[in-house]
This record gives C-alpha cells, sequence and structure tokens, in this order.
C-alpha cells in the first residue's frame, strides 16, 4: 500500500507479518532487551523493511537507533520513517538530495474509540468530518484524521527537536478520488502548521505539508514527503479549511 501513495525518489518497503530471519544488530538487541515477544518482533521486522528500502537506495545494512526523541536515527545523507501496527509494518526512505523529511503512519481502519476525536481535533477538523462521512461512509475519517496527524509529527518532530501537539496543526482532507489498487481508496490531505518552528529549524519545515492516504477494508496508511527543494506553489490550492485537487 505504502509504494502505491509515495513519489518515485522515495523507496518504501512493507510486511504484513513477522518472518523468524528478521535479525537484529547488536545494538539493536540493547534497545529491544526490554520488550516483549511481540513488541520485538515486530520492532525486528519494521528495521528490515527499512534496511530493504536503504539498499535500493545504496545505503548499507546496519543498526538502526533511536534520537532524543525517539525517532531512527538515519545513516547521513538519509531521511525516513517508520511505522507498525497489527499485521503490517513499514518503511520510507530517500537520499537527501530528493526529499528533506519523510512522515508515514499505519493504523487499523475503524473506528476511533470514543471521545478521541475531541481530543485530536481542532473544530473546523470537527466539522469536515460531518462532510467527509456524508461523502462516503465507507471510509473511517476520524481514524483517517489521526493517522495523517502522526504523519505529520514525524516530518515535524526531527526538523526542529520539539513537540507538536494534535492542536497545533490544521489537516484538510480530500474525499477519496482514486482507487490505485483493487480493494484500496486513496485520496490527499493537506496540512498547515500552527506552531512556529524554532529559530534553529528555521526555513526548513514548509507551512504547508502535503500527504497521500490510502485505506483497504483492514488498514489505512498515510504518507508525506517533504522535498528537498519545496516548491514556491504547490498544484492544489487551499481555501479555508478544504481543499482543492
Amino acid at each position: 500500500m505504502l509504494p502505491l501513495i509515495v513519489p518515485s525518489y522515495v523507496e518504501a518497503a512493507e510486511s504484513y507479518g513477522d518472518g523468524p530471519s528478521e535479525l537484529l544488530f547488536p545494538e539493536e538487541l540493547a534497545l529491544a532487551a526490554g520488550m516483549g515477544a511481540h513488541r520485538r518482533r515486530e520492532f525486528a521486522t519494521v528495521r528490515h523493511c527499512a534496511r530493504r528500502a536503504g539498499l535500493r537506495i545504496g545505503v548499507p545494512p546496519g543498526p538502526l537507533l533511536t534520537g532524543p526523541m525517539g525517532a531512527p536515527r538515519w545513516p547521513h545523507g538519509v531521511v525516513g520513517s517508520m511505522t507498525h501496527c497489527r499485521g503490517y509494518r513499514a518503511a520510507a526512505l530517500a537520499r537527501t538530495g530528493d526529499a528533506r523529511a519523510i512522515g508515514i503512519d499505519a493504523e487499523p481502519h475503524r473506528a476511533l474509540p470514543d471521545g478521541m476525536l475531541a481530543r485530536i481535533a481542532l473544530p473546523e477538523e470537527r466539522a469536515q468530518q460531518h462532510g467527509l462521512r456524508d461523502l462516503d461512509g465507507g471510509v473511517c475519517w476520524d481514524r483517517l484524521l489521526f493517522c495523517a496527524k502522526e504523519a505529520v509529527y514525524k516530518v515535524w518532530s526531527p526538523l526542529t527537536m520539539v513537540w507538536l501537539g494534535f492542536h497545533e496543526a490544521s489537516v484538510s482532507i480530500a474525499a477519496a478520488t482514486a482507487s490505485p489498487a483493487p480493494g484500496t481508496t486513496a485520496g490527499r490531505f493537506r496540512v498547515r502548521l500552527l506552531k512556529t518552528p524554532p529559530d534553529s529549524a528555521a526555513g526548513r519545515v514548509p507551512p504547508v505539508l502535503d500527504g497521500r492516504w490510502i485505506a483497504s477494508g483492514q488498514l489505512m496508511v498515510t504518507a508525506i514527503v517533504v522535498p528537498a527543494v519545496v516548491p514556491a506553489r504547490a498544484a492544489g490550492a487551499v481555501h479555508g479549511d478544504r481543499l482543492r485537487i
């Protein structure tokens, strides 16, 4: 699913299960020492995905550790993102000459728990949820909003090294516009960042981010890729809280 929603210069690898041969480097074994068996398997599999994607851009396999904000520490000259949820693990990598940042997230395709939408959504986002449900009741739009905001944080965090709350980014989701594979629906979303990056990250984080989403009956995946050179104008246009493609 992920390879269908990232640009051609981004390499993506995914897995729908954990294999017995997905080994960890000694440094990774130290990180995984306190994990339960299930968490350790997904930890290993998602890193295996990252190494598969890395090989396609010429990155030799090596340990993938975590930085102070919890994001992966990628080799020099590489940006990337990893995600995992029940039944799915994935990673996306690119060279820094092509991309400035990548954020991906995967979630089960089911409604958020009661009360969760109010905790993560701005008033305009809650209003948009009603219109999206009227257009297509087959997509769990509340979960998609959460999935998109998780991808936003994975772009913001390594570029700024500061926290970004759910209410500090406004997401406008476009209804499904394409079916890139049997049994899926897909579309786009746009993000307005409402928090000013720290001076140390000035110019590195565009105020508007563009993303893509894809959903099947069981799973949804979001991806945001910030190109190395951000166009002065994006292809779509934001009008209020709506995204026109």
